[in-house]
């Protein structure tokens, strides 16, 4: 690697985890209701919305009520969005008049946005009003957010507390988490990206000439160019912070408008993995042992910094068949070098592949170059990282809660071998946590493999270089490349990331309904087990510490958990990945 790689990469990882413990104490003493009282400003507000909504905020539930709760408010929000896109044609803020969406497109863009996948089928410039961008998908990037972060508090309490039949109120941990974490900092975010030239406007798109004109496929002179407008940085700070990504312009944070500068890129890249980062800490607080959150953040770590190094390594060793041709990929004062085929020379090969890692790392799927376009071995690792569960830092509450659930197998495992009794923090793990942590880890993996063995058998995969009206997906390449692209799309849907490969044309009826219901599964069935093992847990007594105790916040735990969560990825996926990246890798160096 360039020492420019070392230097960009130690400053990222020395910012963040400054970050860590600040926040992650902050957002613990927002859940145990210790910094806003009723008197203040903010706890009068919490305070109105509970008697708006008419909650009762002393009252707490049992895991079942938690989870039926937490389904109907996110149900209701996916159908909310899917009436803005299809009667936005006849709603105000639409300044471009663009007509309704279709059907198909309207559940996949409100499952993706309800489920904090965000994948994106659609141009956003093209498709969707700025009411429909602020009112449905902002509105959603923070209440699908919200939802991940209350899921994992309930789980913690889970593991926190003694002979309990309740884990928590749903609706005071979701208003907690928006009003008191997601606003603040989004707003912060959204102020510091518009100072960095971020678009932020209700205006309608400009139409302006262009310095040098061109000419276009059929031989006409093209001088004029609409420039895109409208409300991004708001939207932008909140897809970023929570893990959600969906791009407010069709090519993400790749577009001047969503990320003009460096400092921009450097901040949306941070904000990436912020908030899942600092609920490790907040994880260790709430169940009154650092260590055991130091121990979760290593884990992740340990993981993510070899995969990232590797994905550098890769990209930066560029295309071996153009270095055949004599095209120079060698980084230089003037060029970073590498495989620059779909990145931006503003950010260069290490903001591309730190951006990529961290994005599929956790599930928040924003892009700022094409992945695409990534040598085989460099798109593989961000496949491999959503395929491990995005459970590597994750998204914001459904990583931890995940990587939890690993926990406990790992647990169990240990215990079996060394013949310890199978405790996490004090609470035994029997059959019934270990079933339901099973569906937590393999859920994910049986909606990718399914999907992706249907797309290819059936009509998805199909290839066609000219007409493709008829069909029901369309791949634009053929062979080990293009089975990659229909994996990473179910990669990407189920595990709830949103990034592409973008030679699948997916906004097709066959890709919006599988690709859908892919997300739902991937999102809504494992909430149902976390919460149930929340509540079995909690419903225990808290074991003291003994000799046949195993500590669970020791390098040798950490790198069990290590093992496990490798394991589990590498056995799922790597006859799938030999078939896709790993071929293609070959076929590349020949």
């Amino acid at each position: 690697m360039t020492a420019n790689a070392w230097m960009q990469f130690a400053l990222y990882f020395a910012v963040l985890l400054l970050a860590v413990k600040p926040l992650g104490l902050y957002m613990a003493r927002v859940y145990q209701g210790r910094l806003f009282g009723p008197e203040s400003r903010l706890g009068k507000c919490e305070a109105w919305i509970y008697r708006l909504a008419g909650v009762n905020p002393s009252e707490e539930t049992g895991w079942k009520r938690y989870a039926v709760e937490a389904l109907m408010f996110n149900l209701v929000g996916l159908l909310a969005v899917y009436a803005l896109q299809r009667f936005q044609g006849a709603l105000p803020l639409n300044p471009q008049k663009l007509p309704g969406v279709g059907p198909d497109s309207s559940f996949n863009t409100a499952v993706s946005f309800a489920s904090n996948t965000n994948w994106q089928g659609y141009g956003g410039e093209s498709t969707m009003s700025y009411l429909t961008q602020m009112v449905g998908l902002s509105v959603q990037n923070f209440l699908s957010a919200a939802t991940g972060m209350a899921v994992l508090v309930a789980f913690v309490r889970g593991l926190s507390r003694n002979s309990a039949a309740t884990i928590g109120n749903f609706w005071v941990d979701l208003t907690r988490s928006t009003i008191y974490i997601l606003l603040p900092l989004s707003t912060v975010l959204a102020l510091a990206l518009v100072s960095q030239g971020v678009v932020q406007s209700f205006a309608e798109y400009k139409v302006v000439s262009v310095v040098d004109p061109i000419a276009n496929a059929d031989g006409s002179s093209v001088t004029e160019q609409t420039l895109p407008l409208g409300p991004a940085a708001s939207q932008i700070a909140i897809k970023q912070l929570g893990t959600n990504g969906g791009g407010f312009f069709n090519v993400n944070s790749a577009h001047p408008f969503e990320n003009p500068t460096p400092l921009s890129n450097f901040l949306q890249v941070l904000s990436i993995l912020l908030i899942p980062a600092a609920l490790c800490f907040t994880f260790g607080e709430l169940v009154d042992d650092r260590r055991q959150g130091w121990a979760i953040l290593a884990v992740m770590l340990v993981i993510f910094v070899p995969l990232l190094i590797a994905c550098q390594l890769s990209e930066q060793a560029g295309n071996p068949k153009l270095a055949a041709l004599g095209v120079e990929q060698t980084a230089s004062a003037t060029q970073s070098g590498g495989n620059m085929e779909g990145k931006e020379t503003r950010y260069g090969i290490v903001n591309s592949t730190l951006w990529a890692t961290a994005t599929t790392a956790a599930s928040n799927g924003s892009v700022n170059s094409m992945h695409d376009s990534f040598t085989p071995l460099g798109g593989l690792v961000p496949m491999w990282l959503m395929q491990l569960g995005e459970v590597v830092f994750g998204g914001v509450g459904s990583g931890l809660y995940g990587m939890l659930a690993f926990a406990i197998i790992a647990v169990f495992i240990s215990g079996l071998m060394v013949g310890r009794t199978p405790e996490y923090l004090g609470k035994k793990i029997e059959a019934y946590e270990m079933k339901m942590a099973s569906l937590v880890v393999l859920i994910p993996c049986f909606v990718v493999l399914t999907g992706t063995a249907i797309a290819v058998l059936g009509p998805g995969l199909e290839y066609h270089a000219a007409d493709t009206s008829e069909l029901k997906g369309n791949l634009n390449n053929p062979g080990a490349h293009g089975f990659s692209e229909v994996l990473y799309a179910f990669t990407s849907a189920g595990n709830n990331n949103g990034s592409a490969f973008a030679g699948l044309s997916a906004n097709v009826p066959f890709y919006n309904l599988a690709l859908g219901i892919a997300m739902l599964i991937a999102r809504y069935w494992l909430i149902i087990p976390t919460l149930a093992i929340a509540g079995s847990l909690a419903a225990k007594k808290v074991s003291p510490v003994g000799l046949g105790t195993l500590p669970t916040h020791t390098p040798l735990f950490v790198a069990m958990l290590v093992g496990v969560v490798v394991i589990v990825g590498a056995l799922t996926y790597v006859p799938a990945l030999a078939l896709g990246p790993i071929v293609e890798q070959l076929m590349m160096t020949q």
